[in-house]
């Protein structure tokens, strides 16, 4: 059975299905609940319920003290409605909100996406979450200081993997270790999330504005990402995926976007390939993955565009684009070359 939920001082509702918790509810409905473990453990996500009935679930009574329990407090990871709510918490509203942490991981598994291309996914402890935006990323934290930062393809709802697609950089240290060293169980420390490339669910221009999304090489990992997201929370807005990459490895997931477009009528995938090899037998579209989108799309004054690849890349895109029409406030660049940080050249 389905319960509203009020959330205060907000005024944000949203709709508990069966056995859904509390927190399930909110961050379904896209409601940022501060969380951390999801399992009753540090009392991240603690309010108070001011009216309704909960099942207070496995909620330990050193995270939530019997007196608190008395006075209408509950852990929302725990608790699931028995009838209609009227909650009180904080929530967040933007990323910088979203608390930074340090924490351990170990490699739960890991594979050779493309030649190039290595898929690290990474377990925390049972009592840790990273609470993230879909199209954030981490930092890798090495041992002698030195970061590395990597977009999480995994949907913020998806949160007990952490999915990284790393590419091997030519005299590369730590890509060549994770190509040549790194194994399941190893452990590695990562800060996060960083980043204001993430998805905004409604346009500022318009909630059904269509979406552009742009990758290059792994900048799909962010992309699938937010991708996952949509369709988890039935996002209904127009989503085209441009995936661009040298040659048909370089599409390393290209059964899995083909898989969104079939089941979802709002998204479609165009695959683009720059260097086709003779071996490819490709025969899809050819050239730079970003021309592809100035082909298809005469005015982008109406998209929110979303653009993750190489500098060059963007430097281009990002030019072209605002030549097209696109409102430089409707284009949104990965972090690692953020649109505010390039250089418009003639």
């Amino acid at each position: 059975m389905a319960f509203d939920i009020k959330i205060s001082p907000s005024g944000h509702h949203c709709q508990s299905q069966d056995g859904e918790t509390v927190l399930e509810a909110a961050l379904n409905a896209g409601f940022l609940l501060p969380y951390n473990c999801r399992n009753g453990t540090c009392g991240a996500c603690k309010g108070k319920v001011l009216s309704g009935k909960i099942d207070p679930g496995r909620a330990m009574d050193s995270v939530l003290l019997p007196s608190e329990r008395e006075a209408g407090e509950a852990l929302f990871c725990c608790a699931t409605p028995l009838s209609d709510l009227t909650i009180e918490c904080r929530e967040f509203e933007a990323p910088g909100e979203i608390k930074v942490k340090q924490l351990l991981s170990k490699v739960k598994r890991m594979y050779v996406a493309a030649p190039d291309v290595m898929v690290v996914q990474l377990e925390l402890a049972a009592s840790k979450r990273l609470q993230f935006l879909a199209g954030q990323y981490v930092d890798i934290l090495l041992d002698d200081g030195q970061r590395r930062a990597f977009s999480l393809a995994t949907a913020p709802h998806d949160d007990e993997i952490l999915e990284l697609h790393i590419r091997r950089m030519p005299g590369g240290q730590f890509t060549g270790h994770v190509f040549e060293e790194l194994r399941v169980r190893d452990s590695l420390k990562i800060e996060g999330p960083f980043g204001n490339f993430y998805l905004r669910e409604t346009s500022e221009a318009k909630p059904d504005q269509p979406i552009i999304m742009i990758a290059g090489g792994t900048g799909f990992a962010p992309v699938k990402s937010m991708v996952e997201h949509a369709i988890h929370r039935k996002l209904q807005r127009s989503i085209t995926i441009y995936w661009g990459a040298r040659n048909a490895d370089g599409l390393y997931m290209h059964d899995l976007a083909l898989d969104w477009a079939a089941e979802h009528e709002n998204i479609r995938y165009i695959p683009v390939v720059s260097e086709p090899g003779a071996g490819d037998d490709w025969r899809g579209r050819t050239g730079m993955v970003h021309q592809a989108v100035l082909d298809d799309f005469a005015d982008l004054s109406g998209s929110d565009v979303y653009l993750c690849g190489s500098e060059q890349m963007t430097i281009a895109a990002r030019r072209d684009f605002v030549k097209r029409g696109l409102p430089e406030t409707h284009l949104y660049c990965d972090v690692f070359c953020s649109a505010r940080q390039l250089v418009l050249t003639e």
